[in-house]
């Protein structure tokens, strides 16, 4: 019992930190109001159009302003106050539910009402991811990023499995417009826990002054530094090709197992479940190494080409439970990587490019990757997928072994303009 309550206290250690302690019991009850709203969203269009190419524009719709201004978030991110900014975008995001709520309930609801508010959700999640990102690090320093950016990811995860299940059975008892009413109220957690907040007891600094050239300045920044730069661009890789559950898996349970609604469910589950255990597994590790991230990137791939061939069922899903868990554990260690390797001055804009590599890359590689399992079927879509995240996985580890070895010969490698060399 007692090796139990030292692990448990270790895994969740960042709870006892009063800031953000507030911070996850909101985003719990928030992010569980998230999935409900994104399953029945998507019921709603099937309804409404009975075109699942709809379900994919709403989608895309949501993700775009990430691709194509993410940079312009991280600006935002960096020279405003994060917490009073995050208020600010979750307040913006309760207000779109609300409107889609009473459209929704009025019976009044048209597919480009629906197009309209999921891209001003977009727009909101502009800012607020990048900035959600940053400030992780202020409310609980930086020896603690690694274990609250793992809890972070199990909420995640543990409001996938529970949001998508109570949305089915309301969309079956009173209707989709609920779903969006409840998430609606669901923001009032967040911003309730952000206004109640101890700002004296926040790892803050001032925010960055209004400049020219701050977009150019960021993306100078992350390119001439190699561990900023080679994480991303394997993020880039991996989200762009690797992220695509979303689209694959239905197809694969369908087409490749000749199941149904129940066999998706069931498949979904069970990587949510591989999720959850791999984010806890990430949070009670004290700080993310270069090794957990290959390795993790690497598992990932692997068991994703494996997935892609297995025969059966019943040996596909405990292969997609450590694709879950992996995946979780390579997303949680590169995020905390990037937070602890940036200036608290450029962090913003840091974590704003990895939104737009990972979340921004969804209206590229989603359809790219539906279109392959349309055509050669999903099993391609998802061993496509395992490939790139392998490949990616070895390009990175042998860029980290050729710089090990030129400091291992002796090279110089003149540091950045402006700042010292290091030790």
């Amino acid at each position: 019992m007692t090796r139990v309550r030292l692990a448990s206290a270790r895994t969740f250690r960042s709870l006892r930190i009063r800031n953000y302690r507030l911070f996850f019991l909101g985003q719990l009850a928030s992010l569980c109001g998230t999935w409900m709203q994104t399953v029945a969203l998507s019921w709603l269009v099937l309804t409404l159009t009975h075109r699942a190419v709809d379900v994919g524009v709403v989608t895309a719709l949501q993700f775009v302003p990430m691709l194509v201004a993410g940079p312009w978030g991280g600006v935002i991110a960096d020279r405003f106050d994060k917490r009073r900014t995050l208020v600010t975008t979750q307040a913006a995001m309760a207000v779109w539910a609300a409107v889609l709520a009473t459209l929704t309930l009025s019976g009044v609801i048209q597919v480009w009402m629906i197009y309209l508010l999921a891209f001003l959700t977009g727009c909101a999640n502009l800012v607020d991811v990048p900035t959600r990102q940053a400030f992780v690090v202020e409310m609980v320093g930086p020896e603690e990023v690694a274990n609250a950016v793992g809890l972070n990811s199990a909420i995640f995860n543990a409001a996938r499995i529970v949001g998508p299940a109570v949305a089915g059975v309301l969309i079956l008892t009173v209707g989709t417009g609920t779903c969006f009413l409840l998430n609606a109220v669901s923001f009032v957690a967040v911003i309730a826990g952000l206004v109640a907040m101890r700002p004296q007891e926040l790892h803050g600094q001032e925010p960055v002054p209004r400049a020219r050239g701050q977009i150019i300045e960021g993306l100078r920044y992350v390119w001439a530094r190699p561990e900023l730069r080679s994480p991303l661009l394997l993020m880039a890789v991996v989200g762009t090709l690797g992220f695509n559950f979303a689209v694959v898996i239905p197809v694969l349970a369908k087409q490749a197992f000749a199941g149904n609604a129940g066999t998706f469910g069931l498949m979904t589950s069970v990587m949510g479940v591989g999720s959850l255990v791999g984010a806890l597994g990430t949070a009670s590790r004290a700080r993310p190494t270069g090794y957990l991230l290959l390795g993790s990137c690497l598992v990932f791939g692997a068991t994703a080409t494996m997935a892609a061939a297995a025969p059966t069922l019943s040996l596909e899903l405990p292969v997609l439970a450590v694709v879950g868990a992996s995946s979780i554990a390579f997303i949680a260690t590169l995020n905390s990587t990037l937070q602890l390797r940036s200036s608290a001055a450029m962090r913003g804009r840091v974590m704003a490019l990895y939104a737009m590599v990972f979340l921004g890359s969804t209206p590229i590689g989603g359809p790219l990757v539906g279109w392959i399992s349309q055509h050669f079927g999903p099993r391609w879509g998802l061993g496509l997928g395992g490939v790139a995240t392998l490949a990616g996985g070895l390009a990175f580890g042998g860029g980290v072994l050729y710089a090990r070895r030129r400091l291992a010969i002796g090279e110089v490698v003149a540091p950045p303009a402006n700042e010292p060399a290091a030790a």
